[in-house]
């Protein structure tokens, strides 16, 4: 049996095709997945409107998720693939979970983390940003415009 190996741009379109989801929704559409060993241990999505809870972002759902499927709180053999630049709260959180990488699409100029600071990752965390984001920023620009008109 051989064993594929998939790409950063594979796990991004599916936390593309969550983000989706949470457009589909009327949720923000940010998505997110989870990778542990080449697999998808996580998928998730903004719920923020159906749960009535600010604290839930697709992050913050993705790494409860993760953490139940792996059966512990640390993901520092995973990979968090985000469409867009986590928030400082899901920064921290990435912080305690010790996420081996984040791999985010569009920035956030007005409330991502790295505006504040990039510290707030663990320090063994390695974050690449900006892959795929001409299509996780078109959601977003197409959600809001959506909700302009």
């Amino acid at each position: 049996m051989v064993l594929s190996i998939h790409s950063d741009e594979h796990f991004m379109k599916q936390a593309i095709a969550e983000a989706e989801k949470a457009f589909a929704a009327d949720e923000v559409p940010v998505g997110a997945v989870v990778v542990c060993n080449n697999r998808i241990v996580a998928r998730a999505h903004n719920l923020t409107e159906r749960l009535n809870d600010v604290t839930a972002h697709a992050e913050m759902q993705a790494f409860t998720a993760a953490a139940e499927t792996l059966g512990g709180k640390f993901l520092n053999e995973c990979t968090l693939y985000v469409t867009l630049e986590p928030c400082v709260m899901c920064a921290g959180a990435s912080y305690w979970t010790r996420v081996g990488k984040i791999v985010f699409g569009a920035r956030d100029q007005k409330r991502g983390f790295i505006q504040q600071s990039e510290q707030l990752l663990h320090p063994k965390t390695q974050l690449i940003g900006g892959l795929l984001e001409t299509e996780c920023s078109a959601l977003l620009k197409a959600f809001f415009q959506q909700k302009r008109n």
